[in-house]
């Protein structure tokens, strides 16, 4: 029996010996063994904050090159992104109106067109007039101009200065040359070019379009944008629209107040003090209150040049000093209580943003930069934070986020805006 056994053994010794002879198993090479005492030659392996580096920079690049494209596209098509984009500040504005029109009975429709023909009306009124009050008072300007400069050059020549009264009467030659020359451009009322008053005009009539339907369409607009997300994401994307549309609903009711202020004082030191171009300056002031920090110092800064060169240093220092108080007041109580709460930005950011919206888009690209901003920081946090169960795949009503929807003023950081 053991010799049975043993044969045996020897015999499948024998066949795995033939199927795997030596150098070989399971048909590939053997792999060399280390020599004793010896180590593998491994690679040293990626540290993990340089994989970690290299992940996020390719992410960043391609994302990068992705608003590089947008920015290139929307500057191609500025004609029609620019009238999309100042439809959506003036929907903000106009859609308290028509809101009240539909509670107070008027039909979807109705409502929609006396808000936009009332708008229309309001704004062709105030360009009319300040074209006809710049043609009105351009000569009494001309006339005070001329009349500062030969009390300047009077002054110049005589003690202590003693300047040259020839090179005095040169400049103030020039200055009037220029007054005479740029009249008809100061005045709005003679466009160069007819391709620049085809491109005006293509713009504002985009413009009114768009706000139409904004005002009438908005909720189902915004509808149809997000109605292809997961019911999840769709839910997010609904908040987050909420919170940044009263975002820049607030921010435009808000700055659009305190601008009134602006003008209204501004104005009224411009009356007493009798500055010509009175209305042409106060609309001014008037829209350079949309651009924070920045607009206001441009605008006062002409008002006092005109004030100088028509009234004097006398009118010039009290009209400055004017600014200043207005200033003040609207740093430390206007902004704080009507915008203030509104747009959560650090003046410091608030720069920043400025600077990137006028560099790409210059003053148009300016305005928008703070809403743009105040919207974005409004919408992240819905973004980033999960929709609640209980609310993902129901939408009440309307959409929240629209255009065209009321958006009282609320706590978006914790809810939309609802009707």
């Amino acid at each position: 029996m053991a010799e049975d056994a043993a044969g045996a053994r020897g015999t499948e010794v024998g066949e795995a010996w033939r199927e795997h002879p030596p150098g070989e198993t399971n048909g590939t090479q053997a792999r060399p063994q280390p020599a004793p005492g010896g180590r593998a030659q491994a690679e040293p392996p990626v540290p993990g904050w340089l994989q970690r580096a290299a992940a996020w920079s390719w992410r960043l690049l391609l994302v990068g090159i992705l608003i590089y494209v947008l920015f290139r596209l929307a500057s191609a098509l500025s004609l029609v992104v620019l009238p999309c984009v100042a439809a959506l500040l003036l929907t903000a504005l106009l859609q308290p109106l028509t809101g009240w029109l539909r509670r107070a009975g008027l039909p979807s429709l109705a409502a929609t067109w006396c808000t936009v023909l009332a708008a229309i009306v309001v704004l062709a009124g105030i360009m009319i007039l300040a074209a006809d009050r710049v043609s009105a008072d351009y000569p009494a300007l001309q006339d005070q101009v001329r009349h500062t400069a030969h009390q300047v050059q009077t002054s110049l020549a005589g003690p202590p200065f003693r300047v040259n009264s020839h090179r005095l009467e040169q400049y103030s030659n020039d200055l009037m040359h220029f007054l005479s020359q740029h009249k008809s451009l100061i005045a709005g009322t003679v466009v160069t070019g007819g391709k620049i008053f085809l491109e005006v005009l293509t713009g504002i009539v985009l413009m009114i379009f768009v706000t139409f339907f904004l005002l009438k369409d908005g909720e189902r607009i915004w509808a149809w944008l997000i109605k292809g997300l997961s019911p999840e994401t769709r839910q997010r994307a609904d908040n987050a629209g909420a919170a940044a549309w009263a975002a820049v609903v607030n921010y435009v009711r808000g700055t659009t107040a305190v601008a009134a202020i602006h003008a209204v004082f501004i104005g009224l030191a411009l009356w007493i003090l009798g500055v010509p171009l009175l209305v042409p300056l106060v609309i001014l002031v008037f829209i350079a209150a949309y651009v924070p920090l920045v607009g206001i110092l441009v605008a006062g800064a002409l008002a006092i040049g005109v004030t100088l060169a028509t009234k004097g240093w006398i009118a010039a220092v009290i009209l400055l000093v004017v600014f200043l108080v207005e200033n003040q007041i609207e740093s430390h109580l206007l902004q704080p209580l009507v915008v203030g709460r509104i747009v959560r930005l650090h003046p410091l950011a608030i720069i920043l943003v400025l600077a990137v919206g006028g560099i790409v888009a210059g003053i148009a690209g300016a305005i928008v930069a703070v809403p743009a901003a105040a919207a974005l920081c409004y919408a992240w946090p819905h973004l980033r934070r999960p929709a609640p169960a209980a609310a993902v795949g129901q939408r009440a009503g309307g959409v929240r986020g629209g255009p065209g929807g009321s958006s009282p003023p609320g706590d978006t950081e914790h809810q939309g805006a609802r009707r």
